[in-house]
């Protein structure tokens, strides 16, 4: 693969140009942030959907679990800014997400393990 850009003309030129002329080198920097970052911003906003007609619309028709879990997120949200704002501590949060459990409202007594589920046992008793 490398036999591509080490045989080319176009390449050795580019090369020893950047190598010798540091103007060259910053502008043809810059032109490979700054043009990638010029098509990929008219791209997002020429496929940007974003409307309040759109959005209203959406919300109209969403599922009631969509919005029970939305609403269940923000105020899990909010109370986890609230912890924050009064500087409380809240590495037992991460610490119980990495074993796998979940946390309650109540300070000091908040890591709670996850139960266990078990399949609903089926009535084995025969009708005779």
């Amino acid at each position: 693969m490398s036999l591509l850009w080490e045989k080319s003309p176009g390449w050795r030129w580019l090369v020893r140009r950047t190598r010798d002329s540091k103007p060259f080198f910053f502008t043809f920097a810059a032109l490979c942030g700054v043009v990638p970052g010029v098509i990929g911003f008219c791209v997002m906003q020429a496929t940007n959907t974003r409307s309040d007609e759109l959005e209203s619309h959406l919300r109209r028709t969403s599922r009631p679990e969509s919005n029970m879990m939305g609403q269940v997120n923000k105020e899990r949200l909010a109370e986890f800014l609230g912890e924050i704002q009064r500087k409380e501590d809240t590495n037992d949060r991460y610490v119980a997400a990495l074993k796998g459990e979940t946390l309650t409202r109540k300070p000091y007594v908040r890591i709670q393990p996850v139960p266990n589920q078990t399949p609903v046992q089926e009535n084995k008793t025969k009708d005779k």
